[in-house]
């Protein structure tokens, strides 16, 4: 079923979006929507969606009734591929205005839209003011002789303060929505101008304005930063055509165009340098903080920035694969994977509500009847109205994930989904296979038996192969001038080797278990290394040995997983020799080699079964069954697509210590959402409790609510900002 993203405007608050998201899913023509409040992004499944809009417009509207659901538009800064020349459309107002860009890449991209709730931001400011300005002034006149003045300025600022809130609050009352936050706190101040509490009423609503300011100004900023620092795409590029240069569109340019970098200029596609030399920058995308160089022949990925040298590159793929789109939308798609945590608390907050205005209706009533003290049970009963919105609740999880999700980008981890995250906090067991995750998989040959004929059927039949070490024998025959014969059939046999008929000779180039399944007598040398046996015309002929070195940090990321509690266990196809020595360089207690790709998903289903939640952490095009079967699959980038495609997690640096970091930013991550979800709950109580025992008042219960929502962002954003 057709699955579109669109552009969602306008929304208040995460408790809204939660709300709206409901009520579109419970529409019989959606099989599924999502809303994701820190994208501002719709995910609608359904049959025909860009039919459905404006119809689902209408039902967002009954609960936010300011709703705009459109088609993705181009975000605001455009990235002239350069490291840091950002241009802003803007008004001066401290908003973002929307502007259409057609990019025509078919991909998501953002639109921000100015809210000129009071004239922009400014006027806000203005507004918060003079409303502070008319609370002191009722508040200095409110015991003297001219109370009429303190309650002429009171309702002046309660004019300014609380005119958008009451206008809300009736709007969508008269739509049924009584447990509104708007109507909420409308009810609660007018309460209090009622029993003659005017100015706490003015100040309630400017306490509540300021901290739903600030706490839209955190999120905003947070948001802005995640999506600045994953949204590299490039929108022009320099098209070398002959002599001359010509600034086309990004979306534009094609594979096999020559696309010219300047230094200081970001790579705009994926592609292979066909001129030049330099050194680039690959932190944007992996994390490592030192240059990379490279030079022609060389493959570049796009987001990298170019620091000394001019390139010319051939482009590859176009932006819509480009590496640069591939990590935007793992993000948003990583944004739109709700946790199983934060779709309890949006459970939670739909009932949440209705308890504390029952308990609210309850409080005014029965204590009063009892005790007499109307005006006293009537003032404790609006405290809870004040906070009985859930949006600190609401909000706080999602934009942990989120700030989780951004934390991990910077460094090259590239989460895709909070429940992938929150499944990374319950692994026991981190599963690895050794090429290519804990060795480079720079295969060589490193000896060989049989002599030069060997190694030439050898690279013959392997020279349709894509696996490294085929890669390796190919290049070692090439090196020696070995002539390489095409064959008239070839097999390849996953996690064994290939069956081929080479110049009407039947060829079997592989593991010793190949050769051993068809019955070739041969004695299995014992020394460290890859083997590749050959055996023609079921006569054995010799073999190679091919060698791989162990990545720098291997040692130090399986000794920090030990620290952590996390045990390592290897599971490769390799020769259970070569297994065991890299397994002893690295630290790697628990080995099993010699696996075809349906053994080692057998032996990790037997890990989880006997240790609890696992990760698998593969490259190979043969680990994605492993992966998908993993609690956590996690794929180095440097990997097959099938493998990334298949991980939760994808490690663009391709560096082992990836897996403790990863491991560490999901636990950290986890912990700030129940920190903040513990915060929330236990304020709110607290405060209700104080009022129950006389000692709270309608201030304290704001801070209950905007100022404990505004706490909750800025602690879920400080993982951004974390080393």
């Amino acid at each position: 079923m057709p699955r579109k993203v669109y552009v969602i405007e306008n929304l208040d608050c995460a408790n809204c979006a939660a709300k709206i998201e409901k009520k579109l899913n419970d529409h019989e023509a959606v099989q599924e929507a999502v809303i994701t409040f820190s994208t501002k992004q719709l995910r609608l499944t359904a049959e025909d969606p860009d039919a459905l809009i404006p119809e689902l417009t209408e039902i967002a509207r009954t609960v936010e009734g300011e709703v705009t659901i459109s088609a993705g538009k181009e975000k605001q800064q455009h990235h002239h591929g350069c490291c840091g020349d950002h241009q802003e459309h803007g008004c001066g107002c401290g908003h973002h205005h929307t502007q259409e860009h057609a990019c025509g890449c078919g991909q998501h991209a953002h639109g921000q839209k100015a809210h000129h709730d009071h004239g922009g931001e400014k006027g806000k400011q203005a507004v918060l003011l003079l409303g502070a300005a008319m609370l002191l002034v009722g508040l200095r006149y409110q015991d003297t002789g001219a109370a009429w003045f303190a309650l002429l300025a009171c309702l002046i600022g309660y004019y300014l303060l609380g005119k958008d809130i009451l206008k809300t609050a009736f709007r969508n009352l008269t739509k049924g929505h009584v447990f509104d936050e708007n109507f909420l706190m409308s009810l609660a101040t007018l309460g209090a101008f009622l029993i003659g509490e005017y100015p706490e009423a003015v100040g309630v609503m400017l306490f509540y304005r300021v901290g739903e300011y600030f706490e839209h100004r955190a999120v905003e900023r947070s948001r802005k930063q995640i999506m600045e620092a994953v949204d590299l795409r490039p929108e022009v590029v320099q098209l070398v055509q002959g002599e001359e240069i010509l600034e086309i569109p990004a979306e534009k340019a094609e594979i096999g165009d020559l696309l010219l970098v300047r230094p200081g200029d970001r790579i705009p596609l994926d592609g292979v340098v066909v001129k030049g030399e330099s050194r680039i920058d690959t932190a944007p995308i992996t994390g490592e903080p030192v240059p990379v160089r490279v030079k022609e022949g060389d493959r570049v990925i796009s987001g990298c920035v170019n620091t000394v040298g001019q390139l010319a590159i051939r482009a590859e793929k176009p932006l819509a694969e480009s590496m640069v789109t591939r990590i935007l939308n793992s993000v948003e798609n990583a944004a739109a994977s709700k946790p199983r945590f934060e779709r309890f608390i949006t459970r939670f907050a739909r009932i949440y509500t209705p308890i504390v205005v029952t308990a609210a209706a309850v409080t005014a009533v029965v204590p009063s009847v009892i005790t007499g003290q109307w005006m006293y049970w009537i003032y404790t009963a609006l405290t809870f109205l004040v906070m009985s919105c859930p949006c600190a609740l609401v909000l706080s999880v999602p934009l942990a994930f989120f700030a989780g999700i951004g934390a991990g980008s910077k460094r090259g981890i590239l989460f895709k989904g909070g429940q992938s995250m929150e499944a990374l906090s319950r692994i026991r067991t981190v599963v690895v296979d050794k090429t290519g995750t804990i060795t480079k998989g720079e295969f060589k040959v490193q000896t060989v038996v049989g002599g030069m004929p060997v190694m030439q059927v050898c690279a013959s039949c392997e020279q349709q192969s894509t696996h490294p070490i085929a890669a390796s024998i190919v290049a070692a025959a090439k090196e020696k001038g070995l002539e390489l014969i095409q064959p008239e059939k070839m097999l390849e046999l996953p996690g064994k080797g290939i069956h081929a008929v080479l110049q009407g000779n039947d060829v079997l180039c592989g593991s010793a278990r190949l050769l051993q399944e068809r019955g070739i007598v041969f004695v299995d040398p014992t020394e460290s290394g890859t083997k590749v046996h050959v055996a023609v015309n079921g006569m054995y002929q010799g073999y190679l040995v091919i060698g791989d070195t162990v990545k720098p940090g291997a040692e130090s990321a399986v000794r920090q997983l030990r620290e952590m509690g996390i045990e390592t266990v290897m599971l490769t196809g390799d020769a259970e020799a070569a297994a065991k020595n890299v397994a002893g360089l690295v630290g790697i207690r628990e080995v099993h080699a010699e696996l075809l790709p349906q053994q080692k998903l057998e032996h990790l289903q037997a890990i989880r079964k006997e240790k609890g939640g696992a990760m698998f952490v593969g490259d190979g095009i043969n680990d994605a069954p492993v992966l998908a079967g993993a609690d956590v699959g996690a794929a180095m980038g440097s990997g097959a697509d099938a493998a990334i495609e298949a991980a939760d997690v994808v490690f663009m640096s391709s560096d082992v210590e990836a897996i403790p970091q990863a491991l560490e930013i999901a636990a950290e991550t986890n912990r700030i959402a129940w920190q903040n979800v513990a915060f929330a709950l236990a304020v709110k109580l607290l405060v209700m409790i104080l009022g129950l025992l006389g000692y709270a008042s309608m201030w304290l219960a704001v801070f209950a609510d905007s100022g404990v929502a505004l706490l909750c962002v800025l602690n879920s954003i400080r993982l951004l900002y974390k080393k």
